[in-house]
């Protein structure tokens, strides 16, 4: 019972966060709003760029960067009058991607999918209301799609988006489009629009799709799996031609390997202590697919004894910390 109770509560000061009740401090908000304006290492963003990008007042702006530039995070280069990642940010970055072993191996599964399909398969993690790529893998025949590591997806509108949205809890769902609706309505609404459809999708199904939502030349494939180090849900999604992969091709021949790769992205999340970034684990052979797509796991050890769980598909998944 007590967990039980912790469990909701979680979810619930979750819930009200994302509804702007909670204890939230405005301007380490903002200030983290400035450092993602900086989409690479090389980006350069003035002060009127930046207030563009995130909607601050140029005034606000002015102050953060200046703090952040005090601190580290931004570098202030004078002959352009703009300012840039600062060394700072880089060394906090660098310090969470030692030890790649388990980056390696996701980035294997990866490719195992996209060997087969010509697409690029992405593992992205949410961030506010976008997406950002983990890791890639991309066909050598692929075409119209060139997301990399680092790349900023958004989550109104893709195959990921709509899975990881689709994966929360109801409340949970429900109070982050809230929010988006307040500070992005413009894009908040073909979220909102779609919503119920992709959580039955996914209950019934384990995946979304999004056809033609991001670009009408691209149609997605998603799979959200539960992440126990960060408490979320992590997203494996593949984009294809839409000439060449219609819906119905996405149904019939994507998505159960897309189910295929979040059973073994999830086996390996699980199986995996502490960081994300850091961990040592064996790579485990895919598991295989009926023909009715069912999951079936390649071995049958007791996984308690194994000391790594299987991940479940997200339609089974138990409802806790925002999880279905």
């Amino acid at each position: 019972m007590g967990r039980r109770s912790e469990r909701l509560s979680k979810q619930g000061m979750l819930a009200s966060d994302l509804a702007g009740e909670g204890d939230v401090i405005q301007v380490v908000s903002r200030a983290f709003d400035v450092l993602r304006c900086f989409e690479g290492h090389e980006a350069r963003l003035g002060n009127l760029e930046i207030s563009s990008r995130c909607g601050l007042p140029r005034s606000t702006v002015s102050r953060l960067t200046h703090t952040l530039t005090r601190m580290g995070q931004l570098v202030y280069l004078p002959r352009d009058q703009k300012y840039r990642i600062g060394p700072s940010a880089v060394a906090m970055s660098t310090s969470m991607m030692k030890g790649l072993q388990l980056r390696n191996l996701i980035r294997l599964r990866l490719q195992d999918v996209a060997d087969q399909l010509p697409g690029t398969v992405g593992f992205v993690i949410p961030d506010r209301y976008h997406l950002v790529y983990l890791e890639f893998a991309r066909a050598a025949n692929a075409l119209g799609l060139h997301e990399g590591t680092g790349s900023r997806i958004s989550m109104t509108s893709t195959a990921a988006g709509f899975a990881y949205t689709a994966a929360l809890d109801t409340d949970v769902g429900d109070a982050l489009i809230a929010e988006m609706e307040r500070e992005i309505p413009e894009s908040a609404g073909q979220l909102k629009l779609r919503i119920e459809e992709n959580r039955r999708h996914l209950r019934e199904h384990g995946y979304v799709v999004g056809c033609g939502t991001w670009s009408p030349h691209i149609n997605g494939c998603a799979v959200p799996v539960w992440s126990p180090q960060y408490q979320t849900f992590v997203v494996v999604t593949i984009g294809l031609l839409a000439a060449m992969f219609d819906e119905k091709r996405l149904h019939q021949e994507v998505a159960p390997q897309m189910l295929e790769l979040g059973v073994a992205i999830g086996g390996l999340l699980e199986g995996a202590e502490g960081d994300i970034f850091a961990n040592r684990i064996e790579r485990k052979p895919l598991p295989v697919t009926a023909h009715n797509n069912k999951i079936i796991k390649t071995e049958d050890t007791n996984e308690l004894e194994a000391g790594a769980r299987r991940a479940r598909s997200a339609r089974s998944v138990r409802a806790r910390d925002g999880r279905r």
